[in-house]
């Protein structure tokens, strides 16, 4: 009994034409030929055998390269259009914003978590200069029972440990 291998992904499988090229290769390739030949015959007889082959080359490669190349299954002019929508029309830093829909009906603090970082900044640069004016360097708090990170500075909200053990 024959064996046949299938590969597991049918997407990548292309219907072939004629001389193994697919639908989009025999339009390109036809295009080039009609634009390269006759580029070739005219420019023959002013630049010379050699030079009139290299200005078809050169006339002749835009168009196979938009028959042949693909990258992750993307045709080469959408490869081109992607790397200029990212380069050039996109802004180049994106900041991280997000948007609690929920917030106006907490009633609780800012309603974008860069409106809370900036609070938190803020606050913790006025307590650091309340405690250099009254003497001394600012000294972050460690006690591990109201979950303070060491190094910050700031008091972490009290967990209720001893109720529910923590569930």
């Amino acid at each position: 009994m024959p064996y046949v291998n299938v590969p597991n992904d049918l997407s990548k499988i292309k219907t072939k034409m004629a001389f193994n090229l697919t639908k989009r290769q025999l339009v390109c390739f036809g295009c080039a030929a009609a634009v390269g030949i006759p580029s070739y015959l005219f420019a023959r007889s002013s630049i010379g055998n050699t030079g009139a082959m290299f200005a078809m080359l050169v006339i002749m490669l835009p168009a196979f390269l938009l028959a042949m190349y693909e990258k992750d299954g993307l045709p080469a002019e959408k490869v081109v259009k992607n790397i200029i929508r990212a380069r050039f029309t996109r802004p180049g830093i994106r900041p991280y914003q997000t948007q609690n829909i929920y917030a106006p009906f907490t009633g609780r603090g800012p309603v974008r978590k860069e409106d809370a970082i900036a609070d938190h900044k803020t606050k913790r640069t006025a307590q650091g200069r309340q405690r250099q004016k009254a003497g001394g360097p600012v000294r972050p708090a460690v006690n591990p029972i109201y979950g303070d990170a060491p190094g910050r500075g700031v008091q972490a909200p009290r967990r209720a440990l001893h109720k529910n053990r923590g569930i």
